[in-house]
């Protein structure tokens, strides 16, 4: 994806009204014009909270906010004409659509029905704690409201593999089902990590695979999305997605990019990961978001030289989507690690004005997140998508050999560059080469002003703290 910029367009507090289908379609243009290529839109179906669920509750994913269900016919971004008109208006921007797909687990059945399980331990999922029982459980899935339009496939416990409820006892744990094995091929945390929450889909189970492909065809040929954002790929068998994204390839011709959350700050994970699926997507890159983490809470002490390694983006540049925050880091939420505010525009400095990786900004941070309080900054990024689109060009020289202030140049076209600088601790300078077509020309970030030695070098400044991106002045 050449230049090619992600907006994620939500965060975990995004109001249910305004509709944010009607809003992302009045943005289309706006959004192609401040320099993105592609929005990843939150997940699209019913979900377990109907019109306030984020969509991570997955319910029924052939309502796309069409029946009355879970009390409301909307989901909580709108109805499925909106949907549908916000994917239209997209394209006619000239924006990719990328849709997000929940497919580990489902909440909120049906109904209940009585099944032999035995628990285990939640910290090691093959350990058996209990002998079989048998527990009622909430996996009677057949959709009274939408009354098999699209789909007739009905869900009982045979489709799924565990579950973390028992309505008999009112008691939470983690069972698993009676001729039942958790999925093989994902992460070993807890000895098996296939179990999230909700009932577990099983996907050694023949049905529900082809479910799956009817479904995301059927979602295809409806939404018309050019992609996909995968959910929980950890906690799913790696070779179910590499035949689902094959299959769907193959049966609409279209490239379908798609990017997975691996969640692991351990790149090594990651890698072998995309090998098991035979590098069929991209990954987001945990372990960058994780050193930008740690460089903004470690008080100066994080060395910069290391902001790339081990990292995604090192190692696989061309699987990597690099982000700097996502709705699962932002405060409160399940994998809180944001990234404070004072780093923020190192960070984005580094994933959009570098041309390794496929950067995806943050709705939170791009609008801000009035439920934390957090401002927005539209203003920052937009300044970055115009360098990038315009600027980043020709030959680039790297200066990482400084634990606390870093920085890069791009020579650019025709006197057209840029230079950036940064620490997370004490400012200072860095004599950089800018390329001797530069003699003479000055540059600025705002606050400093450099003029470029006749050896084409130039002495940049940075304040404490901060981060600068220098340009030509007029």
């Amino acid at each position: 994806m050449e230049k090619g910029v992600i907006l994620q367009y939500f965060e975990w507090y995004t109001p249910s009204e305004p509709h944010l289908w009607v809003e992302l379609k009045e943005n289309a243009k706006k959004l192609k014009e401040a320099g993105f290529s592609a929005i990843w839109m939150p997940p699209s179906y019913k979900g377990i909270g109907g019109k306030n669920d984020v969509g991570y509750g997955a319910y029924d994913l052939y309502d796309l906010g069409e029946f009355d269900a879970k009390g409301s016919i909307p989901t909580k971004y709108g109805t499925k004409d909106e949907l549908l008109a916000c994917v239209k208006s997209l394209h006619e921007a000239g924006l990719d659509v990328y849709s997000d797909v929940v497919l580990d687990h489902k909440m909120g059945a049906d109904g209940f029905e009585k099944v032999k399980a035995r628990e285990v331990a939640s910290d090691k999922r093959d350990e058996y704690v209990s002998d079989e029982e048998e527990i009622e459980v909430a996996t009677i899935f057949n959709f009274p409201a939408r009354k098999d339009k699209y789909s007739s496939f009905h869900w009982n416990w045979e489709d799924f593999d565990g579950i973390d409820y028992d309505n008999k006892t009112h008691r939470h744990a983690d069972y698993l089902f009676a001729s039942k094995q958790w999925d093989d091929e994902v992460d070993d945390e807890n000895e098996n990590y296939d179990y999230l929450m909700g009932a577990d889909l099983d996907f050694s189970n023949p049905d529900v695979v082809e479910e799956c492909k009817r479904w995301g065809l059927w979602y295809l040929e409806t939404v018309g999305n050019d992609g996909f954002r995968l959910d929980a790929l950890k906690h799913i068998k790696a070779s179910f997605y590499k035949e689902w994204i094959a299959d769907l390839r193959q049966k609409t011709n279209k490239e379908l990019f798609t990017v997975g959350e691996y969640w692991h700050g351990d790149v090594n994970r990651l890698l072998h990961y995309l090998q098991m699926v035979n590098y069929q997507f991209s990954l987001f890159d945990v372990p960058l978001h994780y050193n930008f983490y740690h460089a903004s809470h470690s008080m100066g002490a994080f060395d910069m030289r290391d902001i790339f390694k081990n990292t995604l983006v090192a190692c696989s540049p061309a699987r990597a989507v690099t982000f700097v925050d996502n709705h699962d880091t932002q405060p409160a939420e399940g994998l809180q690690s944001f990234i404070d505010d004072w780093f923020k525009k190192q960070a984005y400095a580094l994933i959009l004005l570098r041309e390794e990786g496929y950067p995806c900004v943050f709705y939170g941070d791009y609008y801000g997140i009035a439920h934390n309080h957090i401002a927005p900054k539209k203003d920052m990024i937009d300044e970055m998508l115009e360098i990038r689109k315009d600027r980043m060009e020709g030959s680039r020289h790297d200066y990482f050999n400084n634990p606390d202030v870093i920085g890069w140049t791009y020579e650019g076209l025709h006197q057209n560059g840029f230079a950036v600088i940064m620490t997370n601790a004490r400012g200072g300078s860095r004599q950089m080469y800018m390329g001797e077509s530069y003699r003479g020309c000055h540059m600025s970030d705002g606050k400093h002003e450099v003029v470029i030695s006749d050896d084409g070098i130039g002495t940049f400044l940075v304040d404490d703290g901060d981060c600068s991106i220098y340009v030509p002045i007029e």
